[in-house]
């Protein structure tokens, strides 16, 4: 079976978007899908209007450190998940990714909560590398088939255990929930999200205008065989293969 699930748009495209952000999380699970948003949002203006919410616990500037890194940057979020949880505030998609700051469960208990708690008016969620561990922890992934980073495929894949975990899998589509593995695989993940919804054509079109190729193949893994072999940096903390 393949771990690609296309998703016919039942509402048309989504536009209101999200990304729950966590001290210690892997700055391309982000920044690779959102620079993917940034250029959407290009090429359907004027005729479609997306939005991004950027959310945290507070308004503190959030960083991608971890104990293990000397170089970090930070990013200021625009809403609180309280605001995000107001009755007039819409997330059609909401991204969540991973890092060394998921093996923290204190760390990543707010947004843990949130995701629990917004999940069930959410139309999308998404998840990068150790992100699926975070959804697996709030129970929204229960039955559901996901995957996640190799390197870390024990650690995450127990945060789950009613989770159908799919090792060999660059990403999984399951419904409304989309998984990648680790980190760059995010943004294959995001185009194909983005062909499944807004068209073949325009997730090509973005590729193309990105100088990238593509990752076409949701079953093509080259790195499933890498499943605890190399482990950098200490238990928790995230080495250079982030986590």
């Amino acid at each position: 079976m393949s771990s690609q699930t296309p998703e016919v748009p039942q509402q048309g495209p989504p536009t209101r978007f999200a990304v729950a952000l966590f001290p210690g999380f892997q700055a391309l699970d982000i920044f690779g899908p959102l620079d993917v948003l940034n250029m959407l949002s290009k090429q359907q203006a004027p005729q479609l209007e997306l939005s991004l919410l950027v959310l945290s616990s507070t308004l503190t500037p959030v960083s991608t450190r971890t104990p293990a890194s000397s170089v970090a940057q930070t990013v200021v979020p625009t809403h609180t998940f309280a605001d995000a949880l107001r009755d007039d505030r819409r997330i059609d998609v909401l991204l969540v990714p991973g890092g060394g700051g998921t093996r923290d469960p204190q760390n990543v208990r707010p947004v843990v909560d949130f995701v629990r708690a917004a999940f069930p008016r959410l139309r999308f969620l998404l998840t990068v590398c150790t992100g699926s561990a975070v959804a697996a922890m709030a129970g929204v992934l229960d039955g559901r088939r996901a995957t996640s980073n190799k390197r870390a495929w024990d650690w995450a894949t127990s945060q789950g255990p009613r989770v159908q975990w799919v090792r060999r899998a660059r990403w999984v589509a399951d419904g409304s929930v989309w998984s990648s593995s680790g980190i760059s695989a995010g943004i294959d993940m995001m185009y194909a999200f983005v062909g499944a919804q807004f068209g073949a054509e325009v997730a090509a079109a973005l590729a193309d205008a990105s100088e990238y190729v593509r990752n076409e193949d949701a079953d093509a893994d080259p790195f499933c065989g890498s499943v605890d072999t190399v482990v950098v940096g200490k238990e928790g903390e995230g080495g250079v293969d982030g986590r």
